[in-house]
C-alpha cells in the first residue's frame, strides 16, 4: 500500500473530509487477490479505527460536559462531515471485498455481518441516523442539567442517591419528592425530544423498506441468534419465574422496616435500619480500591487496569453538567478503553465500577484479533463480559483483599447485589416491553399520553409496589421511562442486559466451584472478540446462550442459596 496511513489519530483531529477520502480511493481501486487479502484488510482496519478514535474523542468530550458548546460543534461536525461519507465510502468498501469472493482468515462470522450490513445500507438514512444520535444529545442536556437545591446547596439528581439509602424516613421522602418534582419539570421537553426521535426511526425504517423501526432495528443490531417473539417470552418467563421471588422480597422488605405501605423512598434503605454502606470518600479512593480487586480476581486484569489509570483513562465523579449514566467505550486504534461513571460514594458505584471495569478487560483481552470487525462484540455477550466482573469480584471487595469493606459488610453488600440482579429482570422487561410496544404501534406511540399508559401497564404487569394506583405517584411512574437513557440512545438495548446477566450468573456458578478455572474460561471467551456466534461465546465462557423458563429457574435457585449461604 503506498499511500502511507497516519501515525495516530492524533493526526487527524482537525482533518476535513477532503483529507479522509484519498485512503477511501486508494483502497477502492487496489485490486483485492489471495496475495494481498491480508495486507489490503489490515489497511482499511487501522484506517477505520483511527477514525473510530477520532469519534470517540468527540463523543466522550460531549459527555464529560453538557455544556461546552464547543465540543458539541466538534460532534455534530464529525457526524455531519466525516461520519456520513465514511459510512458510504465503507459501504463501497464491503461491496467491494463481498464482491471478490475472498473470505480473510478466521473472518467468516464478521463476513455475515458485513453482507447484512450491505444489504441493510440506505443512503438516504445517513442524514437521519446523524439526526437520531444528535437529538439523544438534546436529551443529555435536559438530563444534565437537572439540579436541585439540597441543604443549601445546589447538587445534581444523582448526588441524592446516599440520602435515599439513609435510615431517616423523613429526609428520603423530601429527597424522593425534590428529584420527582425536579423531573418532571422537563416533561414537555423530553416529550417533544422523544416525538422527533421517533419520527426519525419510523422514516428510517420506511426508507430501507421495512414495515416498522423493530424489525429494520432487528436487522441493524444483527440479531441472528433469536426473535422477537423470543424476546416476548423471555418476559413471560420473568413474570412468571422471577416475580413471584420478587413479591417475596417486596413483603420481606415491608415486614423488616415495619411498614403496612411501601413508599417509593422506602425501596433502597437497608432493611435492618442499618447506616447506608460508605465504601469510599472520593474518585481517586474508588480507583485505588477497585485496582486492588481486579489484581486479586487475576494478576493480568489487574495490570489491564493499571494502564487505565496512568493513561488517564478513567472520568469517575459526578459533578454539574457531566452527562447521566456511565459506561466504557473504546480508543480503537490505540485498542484501549475508556470507562466513565458519575461516582456519589455508594456501592451501587462500586458495582459501576466493577460493571464497566468488565467491558474494559474485553477490549483488552481480545487486542491480538487483527481487524476491527473481529473485535465488534453483540451486546448480548458484551454485557456478559461486565455482568461477570461484578460476580467475579465480589469475593474480593474486602479491605482485606485492598477492597472496601469488613467481612459483615461484604457480605451484606453481596446480598443487596443479589437481590438487585434479581429486581433488575422484572424492570427490564418493562424497558424492553415498552420498545416493542411503541415501535410496532409508532402512531400511538407518538402520543407521549399514550406512552405514559404503556408505560404504568407493564409496570403493573412486571412490578410489586403498593402504591402503584395513588394519585400522587401516578406522573412519576407514568413518565419512569423519561428516565431510561437507553430508550433514547440505543433503541432496543436493554433485553441484552437480561440475557447477558443470565451467561454472567452461569460464569458465577462456576466460579462457586472452581474460580481459577472460571476466570481462565471467561477470559479465553472475552479473547474470542465477535469473531464466533453467541452461542459459541458463551459455550467459551462455560455458559449456555439460554434465556427461557429452566434457564431463570438455574438463576433464581442458584442466587437464592447464595443469599441464604451470606445471611
Amino acid at each position: 500500500m503506498s499511500l502511507k496511513l497516519p501515525k495516530n489519530s492524533n493526526e487527524m483531529q482537525d482533518w476535513k473530509w477532503n483529507n479522509y477520502e484519498p485512503f477511501f480511493e486508494h483502497l477502492l481501486n487496489q485490486e483485492i487477490n489471495s496475495d494481498n487479502i491480508e495486507s489490503w484488510m489490515k489497511y482499511w482496519s487501522d484506517f477505520s479505527e483511527m477514525i473510530g478514535e477520532v469519534g470517540t474523542d468527540v463523543y466522550v468530550s460531549t459527555t464529560v460536559d453538557t455544556t461546552d458548546e464547543d465540543a458539541k460543534k466538534r460532534f455534530n461536525t464529525f457526524l455531519e462531515d466525516i461520519s456520513e461519507k465514511a459510512s458510504k465510502k465503507n459501504q463501497d468498501l464491503k461491496k467491494k471485498l463481498l464482491g471478490s469472493g475472498i473470505t480473510p482468515d478466521n473472518f467468516e462470522i464478521p463476513m455475515k455481518a458485513i453482507k447484512s450490513e450491505v444489504e441493510l445500507f440506505c443512503e438516504k438514512n445517513l442524514p437521519l441516523m446523524t439526526k437520531d444520535s444528535k437529538l439523544s444529545k438534546e436529551y443529555d442536556a435536559i438530563i444534565g442539567a437537572q439540579t436541585v437545591d439540597w441543604e443549601g446547596e445546589e447538587i445534581t439528581i444523582t448526588q441524592l442517591s446516599p440520602v435515599l439509602l439513609g435510615t431517616n424516613r423523613e429526609k428520603r421522602e423530601k429527597a424522593w419528592r425534590l428529584a420527582a418534582e425536579r423531573r418532571l419539570k422537563d416533561r414537555d421537553k423530553i416529550n417533544k425530544i422523544w416525538q422527533k426521535i421517533l419520527e426519525v426511526r419510523i422514516q428510517i425504517a420506511k426508507n430501507a423498506g421495512y414495515d416498522n423501526y423493530r424489525s429494520w432495528r432487528w436487522e441493524y443490531l444483527q440479531r441472528f441468534d433469536y426473535t422477537p417473539d423470543d424476546c416476548l417470552d423471555f418476559h413471560s418467563g420473568i413474570e412468571k419465574v422471577i416475580k413471584p421471588f420478587v413479591d417475596q422480597l417486596i413483603n420481606t422488605r415491608k415486614e423488616q422496616l415495619g411498614l403496612d405501605v411501601l413508599k417509593p423512598w422506602d425501596l433502597s434503605v437497608d432493611t435492618l435500619n442499618r447506616a447506608p454502606l460508605e465504601p469510599f470518600e472520593d474518585a481517586s479512593e474508588l480507583e485505588e480500591k477497585c485496582h486492588n480487586i481486579f489484581k486479586a480476581v487475576d494478576e493480568d486484569l489487574g495490570n489491564h487496569f493499571k494502564i487505565m489509570r496512568e493513561q488517564k483513562l478513567l472520568d469517575l465523579a459526578n459533578r454539574k453538567g457531566k452527562a447521566p449514566g456511565g459506561y466504557c467505550t473504546e480508543y480503537y486504534h490505540r485498542r484501549l478503553p475508556f470507562i466513565f461513571m458519575n461516582a456519589v460514594g455508594t456501592h451501587s458505584d462500586v458495582q459501576t465500577m466493577l460493571h464497566e471495569g468488565g467491558h474494559a478487560f474485553h477490549v483488552f483481552e481480545s487486542d491480538k484479533l487483527p481487524y476491527s470487525a473481529q473485535r465488534e462484540v453483540g451486546m448480548e455477550f458484551a454485557e456478559v463480559a461486565s455482568m461477570s466482573m461484578e460476580l467475579l469480584a465480589a469475593p474480593y471487595i474486602t479491605s482485606e483483599n485492598g477492597g472496601f469493606y469488613s467481612s459483615d459488610e461484604a457480605n451484606r453488600a453481596r446480598i443487596e447485589h443479589l437481590e438487585k440482579v434479581i429486581m433488575f429482570w422484572p424492570y427490564m422487561a418493562v424497558v424492553d416491553g415498552f420498545q416493542h410496544w411503541a415501535y410496532t404501534n409508532p402512531e400511538d406511540a407518538m402520543n407521549p399520553e399514550n406512552c405514559d399508559a404503556e408505560w404504568t401497564r407493564l409496570w403493573k404487569r412486571f412490578q410489586t409496589f403498593d402504591d402503584l394506583d395513588s394519585g400522587e405517584f401516578k406522573e412519576v411512574i407514568a413518565t419512569g421511562w423519561h428516565n431510561k437513557l437507553h430508550i433514547f440512545h440505543v433503541p432496543f438495548y436493554y433485553v441484552e442486559y437480561g440475557m447477558a446477566q443470565l451467561g454472567a450468573i452461569q460464569v458465577w456458578g462456576n466460579a462457586l466451584k472452581n474460580q481459577k478455572d472460571a476466570v481462565e474460561k471467561y477470559r479465553y471467551a472475552l479473547s474470542k472478540g465477535g469473531n464466533a456466534t453467541l452461542p459459541e461465546l458463551f459455550q467459551a465462557a462455560g455458559a449456555k446462550f439460554a434465556f427461557d423458563e429452566n434457564m431463570l429457574n438455574y438463576a433464581i435457585n442458584l442466587i437464592e442459596g447464595q443469599i441464604k449461604e451470606l445471611s
